[in-house]
C-alpha cells in the first residue's frame, strides 16, 4: 500500500472516530440537544462504537487510528518504521478534522451554550483531580490494556478464529466501553494522542466558538505521552512473552 493510500485512509477512520466521539459528547453537554444530560455511559458507549465506525473505514490500513497503536505495531514488526510517521501525521490530521465537523454539526447549540468556556471538555481530556503523574499513570494503564487485547487477540495473531475474537472491530469498540466505564474517572481515558492533541489543536486555533476557554496546553502532553508509553509497554511485553500463538495450535 501506497504512502497516500495510508494517509488518506487513516485521516478518514481517524476523523469519523473523532466526529462520532466528540459529538457523542457534545449532545450530552450542550443544552438544546436530544441527547442534553444522557450521562457518562451514554458517552461512554458513543466513544466504543465511534471506535468501531472509524475502524472499519480505515480496514485497509489495519485501523490503527491512534499513534500508542503503530508504534506498539512497529516494535512487533507488523508495521515497518519507515510508515509510521506518515500514519502518524494522518492520525492527527483526522483528529483536526473530526473536532471541526463535529462544532459544524453543532453549531448552533455552541452558540447557545451558556457557558462556552467550559466547551473544551468535549473535544479532549482533563483530569477531575490534577496530579499529572498519577494522571500519566492512569493513561498509561488504560492504553496498556487496549493496545495489550490489540496484540495478543488469537485473530490477529493469526491463530484461527477461537473465542471472541471473530467480533473483529466490535471486540475493540467493547474494550473501549469497558475501559472508560472501568478506567476512564480520572482522567476522562484519552488512550489515544491524536483523539486528544488533534482536537485540542483545533479548539485552540480553528474553532470559531465565542467566549471559549483556554485549551490547558500545562496539561496537554499527559494524554500524549501516557497512551505512547502504555501501547510501547505493551507491545514491549508481546516481544518478550512466549510465543502466544502456541496456545491455539492442536
Amino acid at each position: 500500500m501506497s504512502m497516500g493510500e495510508i494517509f488518506l485512509w487513516e485521516m478518514l477512520g481517524t476523523a469519523v472516530l473523532v466526529l462520532l466521539g466528540t459529538g457523542v459528547v457534545a449532545n450530552n453537554v450542550l443544552r438544546k440537544t436530544n441527547g442534553n444530560n444522557t450521562g457518562t455511559l451514554f458517552i461512554n458507549i458513543g466513544w466504543g462504537f465511534a471506535v468501531f465506525t472509524g475502524a472499519s473505514l480505515a480496514a485497509p490500513t489495519g485501523a490503527h487510528l491512534n499513534p500508542a497503536i503503530t508504534i506498539p505495531l512497529a516494535i512487533v514488526d507488523k508495521t515497518a518504521w519507515s510508515d509510521v510517521p506518515v500514519y502518524i501525521a494522518a492520525q492527527m490530521v483526522g483528529g483536526v478534522l473530526g473536532a471541526v465537523v463535529c462544532w459544524a454539526t453543532y453549531k448552533l447549540q455552541f452558540d447557545d451554550h451558556p457557558e462556552p468556556g467550559k466547551t473544551l471538555g468535549i473535544f479532549s481530556t482533563a483530569p477531575q483531580i490534577e496530579s499529572k503523574p498519577w494522571n500519566l499513570v492512569t493513561e498509561i494503564i488504560g492504553t496498556f490494556v487496549l493496545v495489550a487485547f490489540v496484540l495478543f487477540t488469537p485473530s490477529y495473531i493469526g491463530v484461527g478464529d477461537p473465542g471472541n475474537s471473530g467480533l473483529g472491530y466490535a471486540g475493540v469498540a467493547f474494550v473501549v466501553l469497558v475501559i472508560g466505564t472501568s478506567l476512564g474517572g480520572p482522567t476522562g481515558y484519552a488512550i489515544n494522542p491524536a483523539r486528544d492533541l488533534g482536537p485540542r489543536l483545533a479548539y485552540a486555533f480553528l474553532l470559531p466558538i465565542k467566549g471559549k476557554g483556554a485549551a490547558q496546553w500545562a496539561y496537554a502532553w499527559v494524554p500524549v505521552l501516557g497512551p505512547i508509553i502504555g501501547g510501547t509497554l505493551a507491545g514491549l511485553l508481546f516481544e518478550i512473552a512466549p510465543d502466544p500463538g502456541a496456545r491455539y495450535q492442536p
